[in-house]
């Protein structure tokens, strides 16, 4: 499952993404935040968290950089600036 998770992302940022102008809030994109996510804590739980992520981007959050918490959250990284914490 998480081979395929990672697959249809690729796919999407092939293929999908470059139809659409860049407009993302955050750095890494959601799609990137996503991959990373599912590749450091696996399908289920990479899964939520990129989900989590796409529901934070809307016009109401400041954005910036957001990376990969360490352990498993929903919630944004609260050091944004280090993506080992």
């Amino acid at each position: 499952m998480k081979s395929f998770l990672i697959w249809s992302i690729k796919i999407y940022q092939r293929f999908i993404s470059p139809l659409f102008p860049p407009s993302c809030r955050f750095y890494p994109t959601c799609s990137n935040y996503a991959l990373q996510a599912i590749k450091k804590h696996g399908a289920i739980l990479g899964l939520l968290m990129g989900v989590s992520r796409i529901l934070r981007c809307n016009p109401f959050v400041k954005g910036g950089i957001d990376y990969v918490p360490k352990y498993f959250s929903l919630r944004r990284n609260p050091d944004k600036n280090d993506p080992d914490k």
